[in-house]
C-alpha cells in the first residue's frame, strides 16, 4: 500500500518549497464532500479544494458532460479554431450578469488570469492605467494580480519590486477597527497624495473577502465606490472568484448589495473542478481591447466548457442558491452554539452571507486579538479526527468553511461535530 509519509518524502525531493501543501494527505479518491486517502482513510471536505467544489467532488452530471466532449474534441484554441459550447456558455453567464444591459464574456483558466485580464480591458476601455484595490484582498499569483493582493506574507515576500500603479486603501473590518468611513477618507487621501482620479482604470474589491478572511463588503462602501466610479469613469470590478457561483446564496455576490459592478472576475466553482475562469462586464467595456490583444493558448478549455454548462444547469435544476441559504443558516446557529461554551477555544465574530461563514479564534472570550497558533491546533486536530478544515485572515485566526452546497445535511452535521470536538482539543 502506498503511503502518505513515502509520498511527502518523494514531494519534497520533486517539487519546490515555494507550492505549499497544507496537509500531508495524499488524496487518492472522491465523492461529492467525501475524500479518501491514499491509505484509505475518509475525510469529509469542508474546503472544498479552495472554494472550487460548490457542486461538490465529481458531479454526476458535470462528469457525464465532460465525457460527452472527451468524445468529440478536447482542444482546438479557441482563437484558431471557435466553437459553440464557448459562445453558449457566454450568453449564459451574459444573462446571469448583475447588471444591466449588453454583456460580454471572455474566458481563461484561472482566476488570476480572470483578474488581470480585468485589469487590462479596464485599462484599453479608460486608456488609464492606475488601479485601486483593498488591503487583504487576494486577487492572485502573477505579478500584476500579487501587486494587487493586500497581504504580503506569503504572497508577496521576496517577490519584488511589484509593478508601478497598484494602490491600497484599508478595508473596513469591524474587529480590526477599521471603517467604511476610514476606508473612504483613505482613497480620499489617495487621490490628494498620490493619484489623481482621472487616471484610474478600475478600483477591484472582493464582495467578500476571501484570503484576507471572509469579511463581507459593507453595502455602504459599494454605494459610494459606485458614485465615485460614476463621477470620475473609472471601472468598478468586483472579484466574484472565490464568492460566486451559489456559495453566498447569490449567484454572485455582490448581488447582496444590490450595486451593479462594470465588470466581474469568475473561476473556482464555475467548471466544478475543472481549470476555467472569465471576465464578465459591460458590452462597451468589453471591447475596449483591440483584437488580439486578449486571449490564451488554453483559455476556454473545450472541456471545461462543457463542465461549466453543467454546473450551471446544476445550480439551477439542485437549487443551490436556496441550498447555501439553508445550510448557512443552519451552520452559524451550531456555531453560535459553540461560541457559548467555555470547554472550547474563544471564538467570535461568526460571519458571512449563504454558506460562505468564517469566524475568529481569538485568546480571549469576548475579545478580538487573534490566536494564529490556536487555529493551527483546531485545523490540525480536525484533520486527525477526519475533517479538511482550512483557515485564513490576516492575521491567520480565521477558520472559513467551504463545505459542497451538494452535501446532505448529515455530512455537514458530521463535519460540524468534528469542528467542535476540535475546539476542544485544542484548547490548552
Amino acid at each position: 500500500m502506498t503511503l502518505n509519509k513515502d509520498l511527502l518524502a518523494r514531494r519534497e525531493k520533486a517539487v519546490p518549497r515555494g507550492v505549499a501543501t497544507a496537509y500531508p494527505v495524499f488524496a487518492a479518491r472522491a465523492e461529492n464532500a467525501e475524500l479518501w486517502d491514499v491509505e484509505g482513510k475518509r475525510y469529509v471536505d469542508f474546503g472544498g479544494g479552495i472554494a472550487v467544489l460548490n457542486t461538490g467532488h465529481r458531479h454526476p452530471r458535470v462528469i457525464a458532460a465532460v465525457q460527452r466532449q472527451l468524445e468529440l474534441y478536447t482542444h482546438t484554441a479557441f482563437q484558431i479554431t471557435a466553437y459553440e459550447p464557448y459562445i453558449e456558455l457566454a450568453e449564459r453567464l451574459n444573462a446571469l450578469a448583475p447588471f444591466k444591459g449588453p454583456a460580454k464574456t471572455i474566458f481563461f483558466t484561472t482566476g488570476a488570469e480572470a483578474t488581470e485580464n480585468a485589469i487590462k480591458i479596464a485599462r484599453a476601455a479608460t486608456d488609464r492605467s492606475a488601479v485601486i484595490a483593498f488591503t487583504g484582498a487576494f486577487h492572485g499569483r502573477t505579478m500584476l494580480t500579487m501587486a494587487m493582493t493586500g497581504k504580503v506574507l506569503p504572497y508577496k515576500k521576496k517577490f519584488g519590486p511589484m509593478p508601478g500603479e497598484v494602490y491600497h486603501v484599508p478595508f473596513p473590518v469591524a474587529s480590526q477597527e477599521v471603517s467604511v468611513q476610514d476606508s473612504l477618507r483613505a482613497l480620499d487621501f489617495l487621490f490628494k497624495a498620490d493619484v489623481e482620479p482621472t487616471r484610474v482604470a478600475a478600483i477591484i474589491l472582493e464582495p467578500v473577502q476571501g484570503e484576507g478572511g471572509f469579511h463581507p463588503a459593507p453595502r455602504e462602501l459599494l454605494l459610494a465606490l459606485r458614485q465615485i466610479c460614476d463621477t470620475h469613469g473609472i471601472v468598478l470590478i468586483s472579484d466574484e472568484v472565490q464568492a460566486g457561483f451559489a456559495r453566498t446564496g447569490k449567484m454572485f455576490g455582490i448581488e447582496h448589495t444590490g450595486v451593479e459592478p462594470d465588470i466581474i472576475t469568475v473561476a473556482k466553482s464555475l467548471a466544478g473542478g475543472f481549470p476555467l475562469s472569465g471576465v464578465i462586464g459591460k458590452a462597451a467595456i468589453m471591447d475596449g481591447a483591440e483584437p488580439g490583444g486578449l486571449g490564451g493558448t488554453y483559455a476556454g478549455s473545450p472541456v471545461a466548457v462543457a463542465a461549466a454548462l453543467a454546473v450551471l444547469d446544476v445550480i439551477e435544476d439542485e437549487k443551490l442558491c436556496e441550498r447555501a441559504n439553508k445550510m448557512g443558516e443552519h451552520i452559524k446557529a451550531r456555531l453560535h452554539d459553540m461560541a457559548k461554551r467555555n470547554d472550547i477555544v474563544p471564538i467570535a465574530d461568526i460571519r458571512g452571507p449563504g454558506a460562505m461563514i468564517g469566524f475568529d479564534i481569538v485568546k480571549a472570550r469576548g475579545g478580538h486579538e487573534p490566536d494564529a497558533d490556536a487555529t493551527k491546533r483546531v485545523t490540525g486536530a480536525a484533520l486527525e479526527k477526519g475533517l479538511i478544515l482550512l483557515s485564513c485572515g490576516v492575521y491567520g485566526n480565521t477558520i472559513r468553511i467551504l463545505v459542497p452546497l451538494t452535501a446532505s445535511d448529515a455530512i455537514v452535521d458530521e463535519g460540524l461535530d468534528i469542528i467542535d470536538q476540535a475546539m476542544v482539543a485544542a484548547r490548552l
